[in-house]
């Protein structure tokens, strides 16, 4: 490795408390992007506006849209830990509606579908998630879409946990 490289690593371990996975080991080709990246994951996964079950119905909905396994098999217990129901995660897993969620995690749940299927939230899905959510709770909603996408990219491109 790089100094570079090594001195990411050790920044990794300091915000995360473990070696860099998944994602990460790719992004570790660029040091500084993968030092920034991180920072960005530890705020939306830790830290974020939205409460836990919110955030991984977020990366879920990525997860599957990007096709992305290697997510996916990690957030999928984390979110039924959270209080996502199985029948829910089964159903974002296939691409279909997902049944009997709150008005919160509707509203959240549109506005993903909308950000991604049509990369615009659309005015109805955006509005109603601003009313059940929040600004903060729907922008923070938006960029773990786009951090999640990012992290995919990654992924899909490298090879490593890509959903045919």
């Amino acid at each position: 490795m790089t100094p570079e490289q090594q001195r990411a690593v050790e920044e990794f371990r300091k915000l995360r408390g473990v070696d860099p996975f998944g994602p990460f080991v790719p992004l570790l080709k660029s040091p500084e992007l993968m030092t920034r990246v991180s920072a960005l994951g530890e705020y939306l996964r830790f830290r974020s506006a939205l409460p836990p079950r919110l955030s991984e119905l977020a990366i879920l909905i990525t997860a599957a849209h990007w096709k992305q396994q290697f997510e996916w098999d990690i957030h999928a217990p984390i979110a039924l830990n959270a209080g996502i129901p199985q029948a829910v995660i089964d159903a974002i897993g296939k691409g279909e509606p997902a049944p009997g969620l709150d008005p919160e995690a509707q509203a959240l749940h549109d506005l993903c579908i909308a950000v991604h299927q049509n990369r615009i939230a659309g005015s109805d899905a955006h509005e109603r998630a601003q009313t059940a959510l929040g600004e903060q709770k729907v922008m923070d909603a938006i960029a773990i879409c786009g951090y999640y996408a990012l992290l995919a990219m990654v992924l899909n491109a490298e090879g490593i946990g890509a959903r045919t």
